[in-house]
């Protein structure tokens, strides 16, 4: 049982991304609501959740079934329908939402283009609307998108018992580790009395990891940075105090520095250094030299 929830599954069509945003006061509410398939679609499904619906769903998206007749499907044979909850998006942006006759009052849903947003036990009837709103009108990627709607809900009152947990799952094809699988974004906050902004930390640190530099955050390294670069890997324990400009040395230095770090996917190899990597360095703790 998922009581008390907010959710909202949404399609990026030019990325072919398909993901979940959804908080709830409920312990790992990650591990229940979101039902994500590259390619496919997306559900969410809360209230007193029917896990089935997930996988069910997912098939019938598969075998093409628009998400307003796969509605349809999954309560017809459900005598728990009424206290059920969920939303559906296809990966080609169509969208359903269903809100049962007995799931906790304030209780309802928004779909549209790309996105279905749907709460229960909520502080008032602005949550859901506020949910859409805030996906609707911001831009960037979709994770970006997602945290910025469930924020938005969280803000205009979010469910009425509070907070607990928070999950963010957002899947395209060979958008996983290495592109040796599909899930993109996988980020759950289990228990926590903010959870909406512990994820936004993690989803950070995924970027950071995990995203490639974008070309509006590549700094080419001139002789002042270069300067910089050796006095904060100096600094950090990657070089030796007394080492001079930013030479093959340093430049290795600075390689070495990344993969210990675990930012090996934004080395580079022509002059640049995007500048969450100089940022991470910047930030890092100094290392005694002797």
């Amino acid at each position: 049982m998922v009581p008390s929830t907010f959710s909202i599954v949404a399609a990026d069509l030019a990325t072919g991304e398909i993901g979940v945003g959804v908080q709830s006061k409920f312990l790992s509410v990650g591990a229940v609501v979101p039902f994500v398939r590259a390619g496919v679609g997306a559900i969410a499904t809360q209230a007193f959740a029917n896990t089935s619906f997930g996988p069910r769903a997912l098939a019938f998206l598969a075998a093409g079934t628009p998400p307003d007749a796969v509605v349809g499907a999954l309560v017809a044979d459900d005598d728990g329908r009424d206290d059920r909850q969920f939303g559906i998006v296809s990966v080609d942006g169509r969208s359903a939402t269903y809100t049962g006759a007995r799931c906790i009052d304030a209780a309802s849903g928004i779909c549209g283009p790309t996105y279905a947003a749907q709460g229960n036990c909520l502080a008032g009837p602005s949550v859901v609307p506020a949910l859409a709103a805030a996906f609707v009108e911001t831009r960037g990627p979709l994770v970006d998108r997602l945290i910025a709607a469930l924020r938005a809900a969280q803000a205009a009152g979010g469910d009425k018992r509070g907070q607990q947990s928070a999950a963010l799952i957002v899947e395209k094809p060979g958008g996983g580790y290495g592109g040796f699988n599909d899930r993109y974004v996988d980020l759950r906050v289990d228990d926590h009395p903010e959870p909406i902004e512990e994820l936004a930390r993690l989803l950070e640190m995924h970027k950071l990891y995990f995203f490639a530099a974008q070309p509006s955050d590549l700094i080419e390294i001139d002789a002042a940075l270069g300067a910089e670069l050796v006095a904060e890997l100096v600094r950090v324990g990657s070089l030796p105090r007394r080492h001079g400009a930013y030479d093959a040395n340093a430049q290795a230095a600075l390689v070495a520095f990344m993969h210990v770090e675990n930012l090996e996917n934004r080395v580079r190899d022509d002059g640049r250094i995007d500048r969450q990597t100089l940022d991470y360095l910047r930030a890092s703790p100094a290392k005694l030299q002797a």
